[in-house]
């Protein structure tokens, strides 16, 4: 989701840029993505630490951590950080021409918020269902969507980094076993999904802390396992 995914880090960005008629001339078209020069910073790290700690967050109160079953404390985090910072992060990438980073960070933004809305009170989505069993149903549906386009992202991400497939496979593991938790109230499937949250958090931190250690500001840098691209003639 960050210059990384494109097949060249943010850490070679410390050069001289090159003049956009140049960029222009090497676009062959076959991309998803055109290099183009811009003043916009890296926004990677800012999206993958809202997503880890949001996520982090709520995958805690899906193992009952301390005892806690309620998941409104979440709510806060899930509209300002996992939501709104993650989303401007997105919106950030599009500039800097990373349509897959502007795409998962937007989208994942947009989950949060939404998820945020369902669990305040006053917006009266999860009172309008009769029943707690049909709020599931309806939860269990809203979680099981979120799997396929993650599925979808993933399937986006084969051919970028090693970091990045493993952090969207588990987070895919973590929608799937959290809807079927929600269609058959199985508690021990929400702690399984809960545990899967925890990696995909924690996955996503050690990814985080990859964008921020670039050469020249930093001692060392953590790799993100870059899979080698098929050169095209």
């Amino acid at each position: 989701m960050t210059d990384v995914e494109k097949g060249h880090s943010s850490q070679a960005d410390n050069g001289p840029q090159p003049r956009q008629d140049q960029f222009v001339n090497n676009y062959d078209g076959r991309h998803s993505f055109a290099p183009r020069p811009t003043k916009i910073g890296n926004p990677g790290a800012l999206g993958l630490f809202s997503f880890a700690s949001t996520t982090f967050l709520l995958s805690l109160l899906n193992v009952n951590a301390r005892s806690l079953t309620e998941p409104n404390i979440v709510v806060g985090m899930a509209l300002f950080t996992g939501g709104l910072a993650q989303f401007m992060a997105g919106m950030w990438e599009f500039p800097r021409g990373n349509v897959f980073g502007a795409t998962a960070f937007t989208s994942y933004g947009a989950f949060w918020m939404s998820f945020a809305t369902i669990l305040i009170p006053s917006s009266g989505i999860a009172s309008a269902y009769a029943t707690a069993d049909e709020l599931n149903e309806a939860l269990g549906l809203y979680l099981m969507m979120w799997f396929v386009f993650t599925m979808l992202l993933t399937l986006g991400a084969l051919r970028r980094n090693v970091a990045f497939i493993a952090l969207l496979g588990f987070l895919s593991l973590t929608f799937l076993l959290l809807a079927i938790a929600k269609f058959n109230g199985n508690l021990s499937i929400q702690k399984a999904g809960g545990a899967f949250g925890i990696v995909t958090a924690w996955i996503a931190y050690y990814a985080a802390v990859s964008e921020l250690l670039v050469p020249g500001e930093s001692w060392f840098t953590l790799p993100l396992g870059g899979i080698k691209q098929k050169r095209e003639d």
